[in-house]
């Protein structure tokens, strides 16, 4: 029996693939539990038109994310922050602290879990922060950590 899985399968497919089984495994177990449903033309169709979609989309968000790459290899943030003797902060600068400033400062909004450091900043100076966007596509954003100005 032709079948189109609905979800992954385990040693037998991915979600939208159309496979061939015996029919007591498909009428038993993939169909009832909601793994398949039986290859008909009207299905086949509505299966090939979801591919469609799902390649536009994805198309689109890697545009979107290589336009991103290039806003953020270009720009840079400043942070301002505390710091004692041999510009140690008075605390330390986190993906947290980043996200914001680069909203704040750019208008550009990202998740903290798109930031790779592998440990907080924890002194002044200049840090290249690379940013995971999607797939293979990542950026470099400039990150200037800055002694804060006393006010009077």
């Amino acid at each position: 029996m032709k079948i189109i899985l609905v979800r992954d399968v385990k040693n037998l497919g991915g979600e939208g693939e159309v496979i061939e089984v015996k029919d007591g495994y498909a009428r038993n177990y993939l169909i009832p539990h909601g793994f398949a449903i039986e290859a008909n033309e009207k299905n086949i169709k509505k299966v090939e038109q979801i591919k469609r979609q799902a390649a536009l989309r994805k198309e689109k968000l890697l545009k979107e994310a290589e336009s991103l790459q290039k806003k953020l290899n270009k720009i840079s943030v400043t942070i301002d922050a505390n710091a004692g003797e041999e510009d140690k902060l008075f605390g330390s600068v986190t993906a947290e602290d980043i996200v914001l400033s680069l909203k704040s400062q750019h208008n550009i909004e990202i998740d903290k879990h798109q930031i790779k450091i592998d440990e907080p900043i924890k002194k002044l100076g200049i840090y290249k922060v690379p940013i995971h966007l999607i797939g293979d596509i990542n950026a470099e954003l400039k990150v200037w950590v800055v002694q804060k100005k006393e006010t009077a």
